[in-house]
């Protein structure tokens, strides 16, 4: 079955040429001209994986961003951002994205960037057999169902996918030092400045996802990367 993607480009030369390409690479996809056409596009059909204008007519791209990001916390978001607008990228990361890439593009480095998230997407939704669940001092970490419990098990947060994923990366390093570049490189797959700043945002979810425990400290060492300190056994 095709992965369906939805690109919302406001340019219609812009549009049609990438829609065009997606599609003889074997996509199906659906080419929204403005963010409310694409607003009502997301909720009316499935999609594999998003790719977001920043500029838009109607609705732009970063509201659309949050308006899908309330509606499903696991689809992959792309946003095609100009060069010259890197507060864009930033804010972009803050209201939801998962990565960016900048115009013009390639059409081989989109493609690439398209297979690697639907890649992770499906190694999320698979039953894998790798470990999944951790105990993090007083919290349960599942990470097949974005979930921490408390050890009555209740639930005490329901993640998103990046940040179950961040969270299962640290989990299978705890007690480490860990470089920035290394934990850019497994959990986003690469080394980037912007998605450097998308992560410390990332960080930051997860101290306050753990603030129940005292115990576990995810520590910053300036200047080398983080450490995940977790009492006991994982």
């Amino acid at each position: 079955m095709k992965a369906r993607i939805l690109l919302v480009e406001d340019d219609q030369n812009v549009g049609a040429v990438t829609k065009k390409r997606l599609e003889e690479a074997g996509y199906d996809v659906v080419h929204s001209t403005d963010g409310q056409m694409a607003w009502e596009q997301f909720q009316s059909r499935t999609f594999d994986i998003c790719l977001l204008d920043v500029v838009m007519p109607k609705k732009d791209g970063f509201t659309l961003a949050e308006q899908i990001r309330r509606k499903n916390d696991f689809i992959p978001i792309l946003f095609l951002t100009s060069k010259a607008l890197d507060e864009d990228k930033i804010k972009g990361f803050k209201t939801g994205a998962d990565d960016y890439i900048t115009k013009p593009f390639s059409m081989q480095e989109l493609l690439l960037r398209i297979e690697v998230f639907l890649k992770r997407s499906k190694t999320a939704n698979s039953v894998a057999e790798k470990r999944t669940q951790y105990n993090i001092g007083k919290l349960t970490f599942d990470y097949n169902d974005l979930i921490l419990r408390e050890k009555n098990g209740e639930v005490s947060s329901t993640l998103t996918q990046k940040e179950a994923d961040l969270l299962k990366y640290l989990c299978d390093n705890a007690n480490k030092t860990l470089k920035r570049e290394e934990i850019l490189f497994h959990v986003w797959g690469k080394d980037d400045y912007f998605l450097g700043r998308s992560m410390d945002v990332f960080i930051t979810k997860l101290r306050k996802h753990f603030r129940s425990d005292p115990s576990i400290k995810l520590e910053t060492l300036h200047g080398v990367g983080f450490r995940f300190n977790v009492p006991g056994q994982l």
